[in-house]
């Protein structure tokens, strides 16, 4: 089956979101006397806090409740501002370019919010790359469900194992496995320690591939 389309995750993967709001979390909990590890927080990233909840897990080392009305505002602003001084990552808009130069469509897949996804795109004038935008507003369940991937093949009109899933996490990898759509795993700082076992490929970054190497990457798990 050839390549249609590629599905793009958003935070850690177009644009280095996780360092900050992990960065953010880890003053949260020095305020408080406590340390958050990459390998405890890397739960969470690229999908909601079932996986790992910060929240719950500070409260549990404190054996108290934390005023959190006062630390999410500072969390937030804090994040907020380290993500709005950022660019794309590494060979990100040569992908796109590339894709749009030959027809592929690109859809972005995300366990964030539309509000948070397409703000950024537009930041970044990225929007007109993408056909669509599935976001977790539009699903039941985020990664590792299939939801997201499975309404970005919808929506393209394509069967999934015609697209490519581009990924920082590990719950979005277990999400394309789930939904059938073989996924390129790019970590990132915060899920380089992770086994991406299952992928059809790990690459270090995005920097200098082109959709021909994605094609052939494909072509090696059709």
């Amino acid at each position: 089956m050839s390549l249609n389309a590629l599905i793009f995750d958003f935070d850690g993967l177009i644009l280095d979101t996780e360092v900050p709001i992990y960065e953010a979390w880890v003053s949260n909990y020095r305020a408080h006397g406590k340390e958050l590890s990459i390998e405890k927080y890397s739960g969470c990233v690229g999908s909601d806090f079932n996986g790992f909840d910060p929240k719950a897990h500070l409260e549990s080392l404190l054996g108290e409740s934390v005023d959190w009305n006062r630390w999410d505002p500072l969390r937030e602003r804090e994040s907020l501002e380290r993500t709005r001084a950022m660019e794309p990552l590494p060979g990100i808009i040569e992908l796109l370019e590339d894709a749009m130069e030959q027809g592929i469509p690109c859809v972005v897949a995300s366990s964030s919010p539309r509000s948070w996804v397409e703000g950024h795109l537009s930041r970044l004038e990225l929007m007109s790359f993408f056909f669509a935008t599935r976001c977790v507003d539009d699903v039941k369940a985020p990664k590792p469900a299939p939801d997201l991937f499975l309404a970005a093949a919808e929506v393209l009109n394509e069967p999934p194992a015609s697209c490519l899933v581009l990924e920082d996490s590990l719950n979005g990898l277990n999400a394309a496995i789930a939904a059938g759509v073989p996924c390129v795993s790019v970590p990132n700082r915060i899920t380089s320690h992770l086994d991406f076992t299952g992928a059809a490929v790990q690459l270090k970054s995005l920097e200098g591939v082109k959709l021909d190497k994605l094609r052939e990457i494909h072509e090696g798990v059709s």
